[in-house]
């Protein structure tokens, strides 16, 4: 039942935008980095001779929550609004499809939208780093990889939230201006306790335990998907 409404769902954002999205976040980072070091390029290689691969990977680690908070908050409410705009909601849930099937089909695509998104970071920083000539006998590949996928594991929850807002209102200035102060919030996470779901993302690169917060947020956003679930699945008027 899934795969037949992801495959309507597929069909439906073409030409919205989202893939546009997708690659927007990783490249932007990666473009914003490469003028960065393009311009001190002579300073950074000085400064930073010892470890240039941990000197790109710490100057774009700063951006990366902002990143996932815009992408998050953008995708989920492009998704929606697809359902918005055309009025369609009722349509498609007079369908012999239940809803948690509507629900969970939009949440699996966002998150390979967001995963797609991701590697493209590791794609860019990689190849970013290359073209600068920082060599190849240093690349910490691990490193690379971690900086994509760990912090989006962290940011989960605020996608979980994201994705139930931007279904429940129809209206996405809500959803959107939401994700805009936690986008600008994420700015100054590193300010606030350990325990607060916002800075988990920047935990999950620069903390002595890294692990820890990215799997926190995979639990608390499979969590918080719960409520989100049940309560698209009992309301009367969408």
């Amino acid at each position: 039942m899934i795969r037949r409404v992801m495959s309507a769902d597929w069909l439906k954002i073409h030409g919205k935008g989202l893939w546009f999205l997708v690659g927007l976040g990783p490249l932007g980072l990666v473009a914003m980095q490469a003028l960065n070091f393009g311009l001190r390029y002579d300073y950074i290689k000085q400064e930073y001779a010892m470890d240039l691969w941990g000197a790109l990977l710490e100057n774009i680690s700063f951006f990366v929550p902002v990143a996932l908070y815009l992408g998050s908050t953008l995708i989920c409410s492009l998704m929606a609004n697809i359902e918005h705009q055309t009025s369609s909601w009722k349509q498609l849930l007079a369908l012999p499809i239940s809803r948690v099937a509507v629900f969970s089909s939009k949440l699996i695509l966002c998150l390979i939208l967001l995963t797609i998104s991701c590697v493209l970071l590791s794609a860019g920083v990689l190849t970013l780093g290359l073209v600068l000539g920082f060599g190849t006998d240093s690349i910490p590949y691990g490193e690379i990889v971690r900086i994509g996928l760990w912090p989006y594991g962290a940011a989960l929850p605020i996608l979980a939230l994201q994705l139930w807002l931007s279904l429940t209102f129809s209206n996405q200035a809500v959803s959107v201006s939401f994700g805009l102060i936690l986008s600008i919030g994420s700015l100054f996470s590193i300010y606030l306790p350990e325990w607060v779901p916002l800075g988990w993302p920047y935990l999950a690169w620069k903390s002595l335990q890294p692990m820890f917060y990215s799997i926190s947020g995979v639990l608390l956003g499979m969590l918080l998907l719960l409520p989100g679930a049940l309560h698209f699945a009992r309301k009367d008027v969408i």
